[in-house]
């Protein structure tokens, strides 16, 4: 498309889904940012002796979004892993995955899938308490499962490949998908493992509790890491969906600018037209511009359409066409010189 002309539909279509995904992006940018302050501005609590002194004095009893650490410590019975012995834990989650070859008949290649086909989570009360053995205070935790970073760690791990026999081998390529295998993996959170909690505090009786938050923006953290860790982990995560707003919003301004600058140019050339039409049918050829004379070479500069066939004398000036000579009004004057015409010698092009 040449310079000034109308925007293509490609290029609202590539402006319109820029700014699409800009606004997604930022709204998941913004929502990011807001975890990371609120997270940023929790109470950092010790697991101690003064912990229900604290929060007997804190409205309602409560601190709506604290941060403590401590050991995992089972109320009362434990979960055994299966594969593994003497490995206890509070939350065990098994899980099997199937990975299989899937064939891309857009890329003609073979593609790594996986989907997990069962999943089982197992849990049990279980307390936070301090580090140092003999304190008396603990703090029941409450819906493990509602928290978005549950740090478990994984404790067995074992791939089965499948042996698929020859008629199995012709199916597969047949139906488009290989199986690999199985892959069965065993999580838990063990017991006296370190854990940073960060959700509501409350002093209910003599129980102190942490459960999820209930204020926007706030989320509930059952992490492995220790608290700096955590929160350096969210404000990464913050600054890159800020680079990945500021690189789409990039290109839906230049797309916009793109086609506010076409239509500007569109327009102004359209309003420029008239003027070069009436100057070329009124200005004389020797008062116009070098780049308005080259018009159709050897054009009448009366009637612009006709080839220019006679000579005026005295004046010498070819410029003109016999009919528009004949339609010159008397006495008849040259074009170009305005000088009288005495005489006019047809010119007979070969």
């Amino acid at each position: 498309m040449e310079s000034g002309g109308r925007p293509s539909l490609g290029q609202f279509i590539l402006l319109g889904t820029s700014s699409v995904v800009t606004a997604f992006l930022y709204s998941v940018y913004r929502q990011k940012a807001q975890v990371a302050q609120e997270l940023k501005g929790a109470k950092r609590i010790h697991l101690g002796e003064d912990l229900k002194s604290i929060l007997s004095e804190a409205p309602g009893k409560c601190v709506p979004y604290a941060v403590i650490e401590g050991a995992v410590r089972s109320v009362k019975e434990t979960l055994n892993s299966q594969f593994v012995e003497n490995c206890k834990g509070v939350i065990q989650r098994l899980t099997l995955q199937e990975h299989k070859m899937v064939w891309n008949r857009t890329t003609h290649l073979w593609n790594d899938c996986s989907k997990v086909i069962h999943q089982r989570t197992n849990t049990v009360p279980f307390d936070l308490v301090p580090h140092e053995d003999g304190a008396g205070v603990a703090v029941r935790v409450l819906k493990p499962l509602d928290a978005v970073d549950l740090g478990l760690e994984t404790v067995y791990e074992r791939f089965h490949p499948s042996t698929p026999s020859f008629t199995d081998v012709v199916g597969h390529y047949l139906s488009g998908e290989r199986p690999k295998g199985i892959q069965e993996t065993e999580e838990m959170l063990k017991v006296g493992a370190p854990l940073t909690g960060v959700g509501e505090l409350v002093l209910d009786h003599s129980c102190v509790r942490l459960q999820p938050p209930k204020g926007p923006g706030m989320q509930y953290y059952l992490s492995g890491q220790d608290f700096d860790s955590l929160l350096q982990r969210q404000e990464s995560s913050v600054r890159l969906w800020k680079v990945l707003v500021l690189v789409f919003g990039f290109a839906a301004c230049a797309s916009l600018f793109f086609l506010l600058r076409k239509q500007y140019l569109r327009r102004r050339r359209e309003r420029r037209r008239p003027e070069e039409e009436f100057r070329e049918r009124t200005c004389p050829e020797e008062d116009r511009p070098e780049e308005d004379r080259e018009g159709p070479k050897g054009a009448c500069v009366v009637c612009l359409s006709n080839f220019r066939s006679c000579v005026f004398l005295e004046c010498g000036h070819v410029c003109a066409c016999t009919e528009c000579y004949r339609a010159l009004p008397e006495p008849r004057r040259c074009p170009i010189c305005r000088q009288a015409i005495s005489r006019v010698v047809r010119l007979y092009n070969s």
